[in-house]
């Protein structure tokens, strides 16, 4: 069968001669007059309560907007995890059946979690590019496989692979949004500017898509576009411009018990939820704000005040957005769907964070240092996020959060417009609807079909249902009567109203875990558990979960946590080896790609040329403020820093550097878990050695790892961010140890076996 990229059988008449042929040019395809055009805003990590116009005190005036001119819907759902909802979101199916279990960052080894959407399933971008559309990616990524976010790809699973001509923003989990990690359509590219000079990541990727739009309309203004715009807010690190961060400073020193009950009545004052929705007890780990110390309620209000500017920031900058497609008349044929990917996230731990690398490596922080560096939150230097307590405010009024199950988890604000689509303005939808069926929705309003065949793949049909009924009926049935979720073993299926749910603990036996059983159509609060009540209508729900997840591929159930998955390459990863060479000049490299040094021996060797003792600079960096490693050449001395979590460990060698050609090896021999000896080495000639006392486990962060520079957040406060090898730098070659074994040595770099030396300019800085 002829797919939609093949020629198509040539209809003219080719002759001896031009004039005894017949030209024939064929119709490229297009969308029908009066096509709207279709803008999807994707916010990460934001609560059900979190929009003005859902009961928060944070600012949303242009979401808010939105509402007023189209519809909120107060039972919409997703999957609890970012990843999967992007899936389910693009692709209108199942983010199980598609491949997208959890997180794109690695392959489960299983049909439905191996990172990646199968081709088998077009996404809306592929769809609406066939019909005509011109089609357009800004933001956050994270479903394509993050080994191959590299210069080498492959780029089957990047935006352009996926039916998107233009893309602009980043393809990880998260991003610093003052030193942002960005690709423009296939190729990575440096931040255009530095927070000195006032630069934060929602405002670029706003003049991102502004600038797509503007080229769109003056070359192919007859055309619809399909705008996909998913903002990095907000998600950890909350990060946003120092006015938003002073515009909520105090606004939460009443703390989160307070703040959820003004929302709470907000929200029942708006219609959003029913009067007699009753707010459920704290969820687990969240104690009565009155019970926190004093100093920690402080930190705490500091922490949530950078998130609210955040969301603020981020709805201003939407907000350029509306109003530039109104100056130019293309507002009001716009359908603007705006909602989160999943619940507020529990990842800022009871105690919130300013060093997301800390979670990530299961490594608790310190208290006080957290209290000494209050003033930096919200800024370049600290990458926090909240405590439990205020996420469980920005779920108001639901339980639990992000990666679970219950409401907190899946139930998110989704507002759409379309003015010129006769959608009623300012109303409230309570049916039940899902992520899946956002794009059956658009489809079926811009006239477009998916496809039973592309590009020579069966398509898998869509999972999602179209709502386009309950649009201008508030009476109109939901176009779903069962959904279920899943996501670490956590499990739940909804079906005409009622709702079962089972929390799991990582580990334990899934047999063991309780049902809850709700009638959520009257208790959309998880309140009160019927389970007991009614075990014959709990028995039947737990059985239809079991069908659902036959039929959508979630089967084998599984807990087992990122960490432990993500250390496992895929065969054919360029992190499934044991050498690595970069030449001088390779772009940033993505963090999911990078030698997997943590934890195990290791050695990196640099090969270098300086005709002076003033050249230097960064060989080699890894990471970001909150952890990392860099290489680098200070007062002509090398230096290998490792920032654990703030605190840092300086290794320097004894004497100064020669000039001219010369390799500079820094080998890392692990003496115990998260312990080893470094040591330096000059032309292979011993140069300092010490214990590295605590190494990170897991990982060091998102961040990637820069060849002869450092561009984006710095590891080391010695350095400014900016930084660049001004000697001649050759490559970087690392070797590592086939495991992780304690004393199982390697090498340096340049083949010289280690030979111990004196322990020289070491120290540590906190």
């Amino acid at each position: 069968m002829t797919g939609p990229l093949a020629d198509p059988p040539y209809e003219g008449i080719i002759g001896r001669t031009y004039d005894e042929s017949t030209e024939h040019w064929s119709t490229p395809p297009s969308a029908a007059a009066g096509t709207p055009n279709v803008v999807y805003v994707l916010l990460d990590d934001v609560g059900f309560a979190d929009f003005g116009c859902f009961g928060a005190e944070i600012d949303t005036p242009t979401i808010d907007r939105l509402a007023a001119s189209g519809l909120r819907y107060t039972n919409f759902h997703t999957s609890p995890l970012c990843s999967p909802t992007r899936a389910s979101v693009l692709t209108g199916r199942n983010h199980h059946s598609v491949g997208m279990r959890m997180l794109s960052n690695f392959d489960s080894g299983f049909p439905s979690g191996r990172g990646r959407i199968t081709h088998a399933a077009a996404t809306v971008a592929e769809m609406l590019v066939d019909a005509g559309f011109n089609t357009m990616a800004v933001g956050k990524w994270h479903v394509a496989p993050l080994e191959h976010t590299t210069p080498s790809g492959p780029y089957d699973q990047w935006p352009l692979g996926r039916g998107f001509e233009r893309y602009y923003g980043f393809l990880e989990a998260e991003t610093d949004n003052f030193y942002p990690e960005l690709v423009y359509d296939n190729h990575q590219v440096d931040p255009p500017a530095t927070p000195e000079e006032g630069y934060h990541l929602t405002e670029d990727l706003t003049d991102r898509a502004i600038g797509f739009v503007r080229d769109q309309t003056s070359f192919t203004p007859e055309k619809p576009f399909f705008l996909y715009l998913a903002y990095a807010a907000a998600h950890a690190p909350h990060q946003a411009p120092p006015e938003y961060l002073a515009k909520y400073r105090g606004r939460y020193d009443r703390g989160w018990d307070v703040i959820r009950a003004d929302r709470h009545r907000r929200q029942i004052g708006l219609g959003i939820i029913p009067p007699d929705a009753p707010l459920p007890p704290h969820n687990p780990g969240v104690v009565p704000w009155d019970d926190v110390p004093p100093e920690q309620r402080r930190l705490f209000a500091r922490m949530q005040e950078a998130y609210a500017a955040m969301v603020d920031h981020t709805d201003a900058q939407l907000g350029r957005l509306v109003d530039f497609l109104e100056r130019i008349g293309r507002l009001d044929d716009t359908i603007f769907v705006v909602m989160s990917d999943n619940g507020a996230s529990p990842e800022g731990t009871p105690l919130g964070t300013l060093n997301p690398t800390a979670f990530q490596n299961r490594v608790p922080e310190n208290l006080q240092d957290s209290l000494d560096r209050i003033d930096e939150i919200g800024g370049p230097r600290a990458q926090s996020n909240y405590p439990l307590g205020w996420a469980q405010v920005s779920n108001t009024p639901f339980r639990r959060y992000k990666q679970h199950t219950h409401e907190g988890g899946v139930r998110v604000p989704f507002v759409l417009s379309w003015p010129a689509g006769d959608v009623p303005g300012g109303e409230v939808r309570t049916q039940f609807q899902h992520s899946i069926d956002v794009t059956a929705t658009v489809l079926d309003l811009v006239g477009v079909q998916p496809p039973a065949v592309r590009r020579g793949v069966p398509q898998m049909p869509l999972h999602g249902r179209s709502f386009r009924d309950g649009l201008r009926d508030p009476a109109a049935p939901p176009s779903r009567d069962r959904q279920y979720f899943e996501m670490f073993g956590h499990r739940g299926i909804y079906h005409q109203g009622w709702k079962a749910v089972a929390f799991h603990e990582r580990g334990t036996s899934w047999d063991e875990d309780r049902w809850e059983l709700y009638r959520i159509d009257e208790d959309p609060t998880e309140s009160h558990d019927l389970a007991a009540e009614h075990p014959e209508v709990l028995r039947r729900l737990i059985e239809e979960f079991w069908i659902e997840a036959a039929r959508y591929d979630v089967l084998p159930l599984d807990d087992r946590g990122f960490a432990i998955r993500a250390r496992v390459p895929r065969p054919g990863s360029v992190r499934d080896r044991l050498d690595f060479t970069y030449l001088a000049g390779v772009p940033t490299i993505s963090g999911a790609a990078v030698p997997p040094t943590m934890n195990r021996s290791h050695a990196i060797a640099a090969r270098v040329h300086r005709t002076d003792a003033t050249q230097g600079g960064v060989i080699v960096v890894l990471g970001n403020v909150s952890g990392g490693y860099v290489l680098h050449i200070q007062d002509n001395h090398l230096v290998y820093e490792y920032n654990h979590l703030g605190t840092h460990y300086v290794l320097r060698s004894e004497g100064e550097l020669p000039l001219g050609p010369v390799e500079l090896t820094f080998e890392l021999t692990k003496t115990a878990d998260c312990q080893g000896t470094g040591r330096l080495y000059v032309d292979g000639e011993a140069a300092g050695e010490a214990l590295f006392p605590r190494l990170l486990p897991f990982f060091h962060g998102f961040a990637g790892m820069d060849i002869g520079r450092s561009i984006h957040s710095p590891v080391s406060p010695s350095y400014p961010a900016r930084h660049e090898f001004s000697g001649e730098l050759e490559y970087v070659r690392f070797r590592l140890a086939a495991s992780e074994e304690v004393g199982e040595l390697i090498a340096p770099a340049g083949g010289v076996a280690p030979r111990p030396s004196a322990g020289v300019g070491f120290e540590v800085v906190d």
